[in-house]
């Protein structure tokens, strides 16, 4: 693809879009928080809804949703699911996102700890 004197080519509209998908996802303050309390360590669906303060259904499905869009993963133990963030990318960006917005809006607690709509 072309460049504009960057000295970086476009990226592809594939890329776009995949990119474009994964940020949608993250454009949920429930989804976030998610991802970051799973950036912290793994978790099943009960102690993220203890950590997150959202009912077990609605962690579920916000799981679902990030699970089948390949930024989470699941692996069983027993009759129990862990959750955990396989790429180290995902926690980068959510990382570097949450905790600058936060440092300018000269906010110490991050996330909140309760989300709205969960």
């Amino acid at each position: 693809m072309g460049t504009a004197g960057s000295g970086f080519d476009d990226p592809s509209a594939d890329v776009l879009a995949d990119a474009a998908a994964a940020f949608g996802l993250l454009a949920s303050p429930a989804r976030l928080h998610i991802v970051w309390a799973l950036a912290q360590g793994e978790s099943d669906v009960t102690g993220l809804a203890e950590r997150l303060g959202g009912a077990l259904p609605a962690v579920s499905q916000h799981l679902t949703k990030l699970k089948l869009a390949g930024l989470v993963r699941a692996r069983r133990e027993g009759r129990r699911q862990v959750y955990f963030v396989d790429d180290p990318d995902v926690v980068d960006v959510v990382r570097l996102a949450v905790t600058r917005i936060g440092a300018r809006a000269g906010r110490s607690e991050l996330p909140a700890p309760r989300l709205r709509g969960l």
